[in-house]
């Protein structure tokens, strides 16, 4: 079962963006697709995606092949290889990032320590995706659903 957050409804009537829980998956499998690229998959090849297992190498190798050879398929090109720095970010910090903090803070939320120890791995990897850096139009809403 793939991770559902509220903040991303929408987004699972019709895979037309990557659901977070997948781009986790592909960061730690080391790999980028554009939105174009997967869009150009068939509803079925997304969701496949979505409940492929990535737990270890061999299975993160797995899906890295499947995605090379379903893009290819539909002609759009090929995945690109992250740097290391990428996929070790895949697994989130044990204190929340300082950019993190100030974008939450200009939201009129706080997180501080107490905060980040309650949320998993999955919730950490969002909102710093969201919101570490420039700020995505679900970052308010990622903050809403999880810390409050």
């Amino acid at each position: 079962m793939i991770r559902r957050f509220g903040f991303e409804d929408e987004m699972f009537r019709n895979l037309a963006c990557v659901p977070m829980a997948v781009r986790r998956k592909l960061d730690r499998a080391g790999v980028k697709i554009s939105l174009k690229q997967w869009q150009a998959l068939a509803r079925h090849e997304r969701d496949a995606v979505c409940h492929l297992p990535a737990g270890d190498d061999e299975e993160r190798g797995a899906m890295r092949e499947f995605l090379a050879g379903a893009i290819a398929a539909h002609q759009a090109g090929a995945p690109k290889a992250l740097p290391e720095a990428e996929i070790n970010a895949a697994d989130p910090p044990a204190a929340p990032p300082a950019g993190l903090i100030e974008n939450a803070r200009a939201e009129g939320v706080t997180i501080g320590a107490g905060e980040w120890a309650r949320l998993d791995p999955d919730e950490r990897y969002a909102l710093i995706k969201l919101g570490g850096g420039e700020r995505s139009h679900n970052f308010r809403a990622a903050l809403k659903e999880l810390i409050g």
